[in-house]
């Protein structure tokens, strides 16, 4: 009984030392398997990267300002009874804009026109008096007197009802209406914003490093989105007299000539100083370019060797850094080399090593001066 126990324990040792010994190849055999694998390479579309000579400037965000800009305002407080304008109109200056009541202030200036005359009238026969020495030079100046101050209470009258007549102090296009017939308005209440919009002032900061080639009447390009991409060239009026502490940026003011009134105050531009000579950069599309807060990156076509020494056509990740932007183009002034094969689309499903194909029938705008419906 005893042997015929050690023999079956035997025979199911060997059977599960077997069985085991052809798992573990199985199991080698598909790992090596796996080893081995090269999943199928990425299609992307890619540029030989050229050398050009940019023109050396200096990019800054700016804003639009006008010239001259007002919100005409109520100067005394009354009850709107004309207004003379419509909203988005343009008006020159001078025009009267609104009209508040002056009834009450128009019967002041009666009553005292009416008393101005009586003290001339008295003046006229004190002067005589005094000359004929039958009143006291002390009657006559006191006469002297009231008849200048009835004269400068009509002076006050007036002024008041010319303050209730409300112009635009300049020429310019108006905004919109705040104010309705028959609203009262108390003194300093908003009635219309009035700008001239021709020419403007664009604000923009620069570095405090580059001020060295800073100067008063340099050429500045002011482009913006919302028209069509159209440019507009200027010239730089003012300087800061002072540094900011925070920023260590100084500000800058262009002038722009702006006659169909495209830039707004307010609106948002992207401004380039030029500052004379130009630089050689590497010029890619926006598109190839990887960012990230660890640093900006690109993918290198190039030949690569997989793990069991197989050659074949991958990418490397390789860190750049960029400049200035143009159009659809940005800058890439270290990290790439002419004639670098650079991918300029599909680098969202690349990592360094990764198998590609180059597709480029159909390529990424790269245009330096784009088209808005390009974009």
């Amino acid at each position: 009984m005893a042997k015929r126990m050690l023999l079956m324990l035997s025979v199911a040792a060997v059977v599960i030392t077997g069985l085991g010994l052809v798992k573990f190849r199985q199991v080698k055999a598909g790992m090596a398997a796996q080893a081995a694998f090269q999943p199928p390479p990425e299609a992307v579309t890619t540029i030989v990267a050229p050398q050009e000579q940019w023109p050396a400037g200096l990019n800054a965000i700016g804003s639009v300002v006008a010239v001259r800009g007002v919100t005409v305002s109520a100067d005394l407080p009354g009850i709107v009874e004309k207004i003379n304008f419509e909203s988005g109109a343009s008006a020159k200056e001078g025009d009267v804009l609104v009209q508040l009541d002056t009834r009450e202030e128009r019967a002041q200036l009666a009553a005292a026109e009416a008393q101005r005359d009586l003290a001339n009238a008295n003046y006229d026969r004190m002067q005589k008096l005094v000359q004929a020495g039958v009143i006291s030079r002390m009657d006559y100046d006191q006469n002297s007197a009231n008849q200048r101050q009835a004269e400068a209470k009509v002076g006050e009258i007036r002024a008041t009802i010319q303050r209730k007549t409300i112009r635009a102090p300049f020429s310019g296009v108006l905004g919109i209406r705040q104010v309705n017939l028959g609203q009262y308005l108390s003194g300093g209440s908003p009635i219309v914003a009035l700008q001239a919009l021709n020419p403007v002032y664009v604000n923009f900061s620069i570095p405090q490093q580059a001020l060295a080639e800073l100067r008063v009447g340099q050429s500045v390009r002011v482009t913006t989105s919302e028209n069509g991409g159209n440019e507009f060239t200027g010239r730089v009026t003012a300087v800061d007299s002072v540094i900011d502490e925070a920023t260590r940026n100084i500000q800058v003011q262009a002038t722009l000539a702006n006659p169909e009134h495209k830039l707004r105050p307010g609106m948002f531009v992207q401004t380039k100083l030029a500052v004379g000579g130009s630089a050689s950069v590497i010029a890619l599309p926006a598109s190839a370019i990887s960012y990230a807060p660890y640093g900006d990156s690109v993918f290198v076509v190039a030949d690569l060797q997989s793990a069991n020494g197989q050659a074949y056509r991958g990418v490397r990740q390789q860190f750049v850094r960029v400049g200035a932007s143009r159009g659809d183009q940005v800058a890439v002034l270290s990290g790439v080399k002419p004639g670098d094969e650079v991918v300029t689309s599909g680098t969202f499903k690349l990592r360094n090593g990764s198998a590609v194909v180059a597709n480029n029938r159909v390529q990424p705008s790269d245009s330096p001066t784009p088209r808005v419906e390009d974009r």
